[in-house]
């Protein structure tokens, strides 16, 4: 007797949610199901239900691209994974309420250009500073842990004072904000964001009167090397602030604009445990379905169903709506 007919929605929709949710592996799984009563599962009944329900969730993962263009606000990041032992990257573009996962073989522009979301995406990206994001010409913020990191080792590593400083600056503002949001506000007080704000430029112009004091210029005979001098990561990040200051400080004037880009980085936490546990995907094809069950499995979850049911439904032909709010 063929599977899809011996086991109900809910039966395969369990066997879905243990491998793709939950990772288990496959033989861990069949021995579940005995252990349970459930009835006798081999594990290419898994991979089939699995690609089933891929297949199933094609135009809801088209519908999830469609809402997140029109979102105002998302989060990206990417993490390496590797396809039949090659390294690749995950791709991961979501808002409050809706995820969605690609991959690629590369971790670039090349990557996202293909995945057709970032260059038609017209709200605000908030993500780190990887350069690859920067050529969309979308509203950005930049993630303030990132930046918090990066000031700490600026500060621990090259003995620049500023970088201290601005790690201080950061945190004050970012628990402005917070305060401000929780009492209900839309936006800052001025007058808080005034004192901070000068404080924040305060720190640059220190830095670069520092920076111009160690590094003072060459004498006019001196011989110069060709090509542009490489700059130390004190320097770059000194620079980062001053002419991206409106993207680092984007969370100050929209208190809708989070401080960090952790809701990202939670999304792509799982791709990370996959790999720990598996090691590698046995297939594109396998990385696709998992990617495209996750994107569903992950936006249900924001919006408050369960797994189960939200997999039954797959397997039913009637994946559950996706819920969405113009402005979110």
């Amino acid at each position: 007797m063929d599977a899809a007919a011996q086991y109900g929605p809910n039966v395969r929709g369990l066997a879905v949610y243990l491998s793709q949710f939950q990772l288990l592996p496959l033989e861990r799984i069949t021995e579940l199901f005995a252990d349970l009563h459930l009835g006798t599962v081999s594990e290419g009944s898994i991979v089939n239900w699995v690609r089933e329900a891929a297949k199933n969730l094609s135009l809801t993962q088209q519908a999830l691209e469609r809402l997140v263009l029109q979102s105002r606000l998302a989060h990206v990041d990417e993490t390496g994974g590797r396809i039949e032992g090659i390294l690749h990257w995950f791709h991961v573009v979501s808002t409050r309420a809706l995820t969605i996962y690609h991959w690629h073989r590369k971790r670039g522009h090349e990557a996202m250009n293909e995945m057709g979301l970032l260059p038609l995406y017209t709200g605000r990206l908030v993500h780190d500073r990887w350069k690859s994001y920067d050529q969309y010409r979308c509203e950005h913020s930049l993630c303030g842990a990132h930046l918090l990191r990066d000031c700490l080792f600026v500060a621990e590593e090259e003995k620049q004072p500023w970088a201290q400083e601005m790690y201080i600056v950061l945190l004050e503002l970012s628990e402005a904000t917070k305060q401000a949001r929780a009492c209900g506000q839309k936006t800052l007080d001025p007058a808080i964001r005034t004192r901070w704000l000068a404080a924040y430029f305060e720190v640059i112009g220190r830095g670069y009167r520092a920076w111009d004091e160690a590094h003072p210029p060459p004498e006019p005979t001196a011989a110069r090397k060709r090509g542009r001098p490489k700059q130390d990561p004190g320097k770059n990040l000194l620079d980062a602030f001053l002419h991206r200051a409106d993207q680092v400080l984007a969370f100050v004037d929209d208190l809708t604009v989070p401080f960090t880009n952790n809701l990202a980085e939670r999304d792509l936490r799982m791709i990370k445990v996959q790999q720990k546990i598996s090691g590698t995907f046995r297939s594109d094809a396998g990385a696709t379905a998992f990617c495209t069950i996750r994107s569903y499995l992950s936006t249900m979850r924001k919006q408050g169903h369960s797994m189960l049911d939200a997999l039954a439904a797959v397997f039913q032909g009637s994946p559950l709506p996706i819920a969405w709010e113009a402005g979110s």
